[in-house]
């Protein structure tokens, strides 16, 4: 298949495998019917095996179909980036980054760094997902993000770390609330003694705290669950509630009041920022790793065992700073 075919390929079983079924997918694409499904025949003529099931409630791509897809995401993959080295032979950085990455650097970590890069390169744009950690996973191994930014995200071996470093949690309430009073780290158990304001389980921030109460045998009963930090900051201005969120998240905000949790209590969470394993990333994805790793490593750096690392089974390098 031609490139060109490529992407009319991968339009047409994408729309398909998308919308579940010919008629809402030829709808999409403005064709009728017929004609789509004898686009779809001829790519599996061309295979010589069906790539999606017949259902009675649809269509779905089987194994065979989910493999093309792949393949097709790959090659598009691969003339974007082409695409973008030409660009930059001439001088002008040109192309397109995708970030998925956890809400806590939506505040102040991507948006800093969008900036900057769009100030040196104007023409180059971005789509940022916020995602937490399996699924900015799931959006590397789908080519919707060419780069992931989060927090311990779950062991896979299509995750390649570019960046790991720490990311200590810290309790967060408003000026007035009686543990603003005091500087320095707070022993978690002071927090519990407070009414709490918790990330909900969707994010890896209440696994990694639940994790730590449970080797003491201690449950939680939180006030208020939210998978919103944005939401449980703004809650904490109102109420005398503490929320444990990690310090890279926290705004500059003189009515908010942090303090690092007690490394006897909690460890670091660790960030990750990363690609998908063996793809060659365009150019601006390229130069925009760089620079967030820069950003990233001026914070204190911990190394990682091998058993921490993502993939580590199947022995993927874990690294700092690109």
């Amino acid at each position: 298949m031609t490139g060109v075919r490529h992407q009319r390929t991968l339009t047409y079983v994408a729309e398909v495998a998308r919308a579940g079924s010919i008629r809402r997918a030829a709808e999409r694409l403005n064709l009728t019917p017929s004609a789509l499904t004898r686009q779809i025949q001829d790519i599996e003529y061309e295979l010589g095996t069906p790539i999606f099931e017949r259902l009675p409630q649809g269509m779905r791509l089987n194994a065979a179909g989910e493999l093309l897809a792949r393949h097709i995401r790959d090659q598009a993959a691969d003339l974007d980036r082409v695409r973008s080295q030409i660009a930059d032979l001439s001088g002008v950085r040109r192309g397109h980054v995708a970030l998925a990455c956890s809400q806590a650097f939506v505040t102040q970590t991507v948006p800093e760094e969008v900036e900057a890069y769009r100030a040196q390169f104007p023409q180059v744009g971005f789509t940022v997902q916020v995602r937490d950690h399996a699924q900015a996973v799931a959006a590397l191994i789908a080519f919707e993000a060419d780069l992931a930014l989060v927090l311990e995200p779950p062991p896979s071996a299509d995750l390649h770390p570019l960046y790991t470093g720490d990311q200590p949690l810290c309790a967060l309430m408003r000026a007035g609330h009686p543990l603003a009073a005091e500087e320095g780290p707070v022993r978690l158990r002071d927090c519990l003694g407070h009414a709490l304001a918790l990330p909900d389980r969707s994010l890896a921030i209440r696994h990694h705290i639940e994790q730590a109460l449970a080797r003491r045998g201690v449950g939680l009963r939180p006030a208020v669950e939210s998978g919103s930090l944005e939401f449980l900051r703004n809650l904490v201005l109102r109420e005398d509630l503490v929320t444990l969120q990690i310090q890279s998240g926290i705004p500059d905000d003189p009515r908010l009041r942090s303090r690092p949790i007690d490394g006897r209590d909690l460890t670091p969470m660790t960030l990750y920022l990363a690609q998908l394993r063996g793809r060659l990333l365009p150019v601006a994805a390229a130069k925009f790793a760089d620079q967030l790793s820069a950003r990233l490593n001026r914070q204190p750096p911990r190394s990682l065992s091998r058993a921490e690392r993502p993939g580590s089974e199947n022995g993927a390098p874990g690294q700092r700073g690109a």
